[in-house]
């Protein structure tokens, strides 16, 4: 072997070695959920911050076709936000990257209409997260699914738009360094309407984690369902204003609860001569006893049309800091299973039962709305439910929740070729409302539930079945 090979040996030797130590630092670097999810309950409290193209027109949600010229903010200061969040001893901020009207706040390459090519000109995402990260404040994002400027909404959607959707999370989160969470909204709202199938969840939550492993994902509406288990979340979100309270007495997951510092979410006129929301209740009411509920609390504060937070909002934000002081350590969450992040093949298929109450019968188990159950009639003594989907699906995962508070016992059975076999299951959450049960992938053709013992009539609110990654 001449000298150079062996050089050039050496070299590649050399080279794979670093790869594997570079791959062995990013590989401890990544958390397991349970410490991410404990990790951002333990930031306490932080800035929510809505600022966008709503900001110069009076309103929460802007024209979709507001004219580019509007955006104008001559003495914007990101840094000014971040040390007002500072100074309320707040640990991070999540600012509105794209609200409901579709207008990017960053030098996105996925569309024209941005704020590179308005007046402002500058990148806010970018000028934001260096604020907040020089002031030594964790840096999040809020981005939302509907888009009314490009036509994302409800029976419109197209590959192109969820192509969009990605592309645009893929700047956000490859573009501006380690971020901590993305909140999405827009996702399965009664305003929104688009489904987690529409834009398909799944798809977009493993492409965060592949890009920022650490990065938390939360969806903003995630109250519709169930207080005992995740659901297409890493987080359990509140939003207060919208009449979403978390039980401070029985919350067991990781929350986020939020709620406007001013009457709106976005700036409006009226904010500098207009008292913002009591400082003292904010602390006592929300922030502290939430803190020891596994709950973040996040403040919204909306900077004006020149890009400052309002002087009234600037001392509300002092007189916090003086009140409040995150614990040096705060309650560790319980065990909990891991989030349902995969679509509901059982919505709204053929579903059949023993004697059902006559107006609780078997289809309400299986509507995607859990606020109706299938309830048994009293007389039936060996209760059972079945879904049936026709012909053979992959799944990996039930998720049953009761309709009423009472106990039983069942055992669980899948048809496939002719025969029904048991379903092995190793079930989560066993004394909850909601229980989950994982196991390896079956196809089959039915699956059903036959209930042995029970205090009172059984009854089920969903029925939920899954073919979840893994």
């Amino acid at each position: 072997m001449t000298i150079r090979r062996i050089l050039v040996f050496m070299l590649l030797i050399s080279g794979l070695s670093s790869l594997k130590s570079v791959q062995a630092q990013q590989k401890a670097a990544n958390k397991a959920l349970p410490q991410l999810q404990q990790d951002f309950v333990d930031l306490g409290f932080g800035m929510f911050i809505h600022y966008g193209m709503p900001t110069f027109m009076n309103q929460d949600w802007s024209d979709p076709d507001a004219a580019l010229s509007l955006f104008k903010s001559p003495k914007f200061d990101a840094d000014q936000w971040a040390k007002a969040a500072k100074a309320a001893n707040m640990t991070y901020g999540c600012l509105t990257t794209k609200h409901h009207s579709g207008f990017p706040i960053w030098n996105t390459k996925t569309t024209s209409y941005n704020v590179k090519n308005t007046p402002f000109g500058r990148d806010v995402v970018k000028e934001y997260a260096n604020a907040f990260r020089k002031n030594g404040l964790k840096v999040m994002l809020y981005y939302s699914i509907l888009d009314t400027h490009h036509g994302i909404r409800p029976n419109q959607i197209t590959p192109e738009h969820i192509q969009m959707i990605k592309d645009q999370i893929t700047e956000l989160l490859t573009n501006y360094g380690e971020i901590t969470a993305l909140v999405i909204d827009g996702w399965d709202a009664p305003w929104s309407r688009i489904s987690y199938d529409d834009v398909p969840f799944e798809d977009i939550y493993y492409l965060i984690k592949s890009l920022q492993p650490n990065c938390l994902v939360m969806d903003l509406n995630a109250a519709k369902y169930p207080a005992e288990a995740l659901f297409y979340t890493d987080i359990k979100s509140y939003e207060q204003g919208a009449g979403q309270f978390i039980s401070k007495e029985h919350n067991k997951l990781p929350a986020l609860a939020c709620l406007p510092l001013q009457e709106n979410w976005f700036w409006k006129t009226s904010f500098p001569g207009t008292p913002v929301k009591n400082v003292n209740e904010l602390v006592n009411k929300f922030i502290v006893p939430y803190n020891n509920a596994y709950c973040n609390f996040i403040l919204n504060v909306a900077p004006n049309k020149d890009g400052l937070i309002d002087d009234n909002a600037v001392e509300a934000l002092k007189e916090i800091g003086k009140l409040y002081k995150k614990p040096e350590k705060l309650p560790e969450i319980p065990e909990h299973t891991a989030p349902i992040i995969s679509s509901n093949i059982a919505k709204h298929v053929k579903s059949n039962s023993s004697w059902s109450d006559d107006m609780n019968i078997m289809d309400f188990a299986n509507d995607d709305n859990f606020g109706s159950s299938w309830v048994s009639n009293p007389e039936v003594k060996s209760p059972w439910y079945e879904l049936n989907f026709e012909k053979a699906k992959p799944f990996n995962m039930l998720v049953i929740t009761q309709g009423r508070n009472t106990k039983s016992s069942f055992t669980l059975q899948y048809f496939a070729n002719g025969k029904w076999y048991p379903l092995e299951t190793k079930q989560g959450n066993k004394d909850n409302k909601i229980q989950i049960f994982r196991f390896d992938r079956v196809w089959a053709e039915k699956v059903k539930m036959t209930i042995q013992s029970f205090d009172g009539p059984p009854s089920i609110a969903e029925f939920g079945v899954y073919n979840e990654r893994r």
